[in-house]
């Protein structure tokens, strides 16, 4: 997957946890940690798109890690929220998904940056 799908399959996830947390203010659910989920989950195509204009290989290794520690961290609010019941089953598993496949893409494209290092 080129970095421009990576960028636009970010972009797209971050613009669904967008309407997710729209949608569980709605709900008048978890209102103080819903801050947390948009924060890192938005985060991560913020780096992912900042990483395309890095001022070295270095500097692009950093921000794809920086977009990989993001998507963990949005596993974890995930989680929360589904074990919890603030968002449903098929919430959880939609975004979920989307996430893993960000991170499985952004450990592939670190491993072969750091291997043209």
């Amino acid at each position: 997957m080129s970095e421009n799908q990576l960028v636009s399959l970010s972009k797209e996830f971050a613009v669904d946890i967008i309407n997710t947390c729209d949608i569980i203010k709605e709900r008048k659910k978890a209102s103080s940690i819903i801050s947390q989920l948009l924060r890192s989950g938005t985060s991560i195509g913020a780096n992912i798109h900042e990483a395309n204009y890095a001022s070295s290989k270095a500097d692009f290794i950093n921000k794809f890690q920086i977009a990989l520690k993001e998507c963990y961290e949005t596993d974890y609010w995930l989680d929360i929220f589904h074990d919890s019941k603030i968002v449903t089953d098929e919430e959880h598993k939609e975004l979920f998904s989307k996430c893993s496949k960000i991170r499985k893409l952004l450990i592939a494209s670190i491993t072969t940056a750091k291997k043209n290092s």
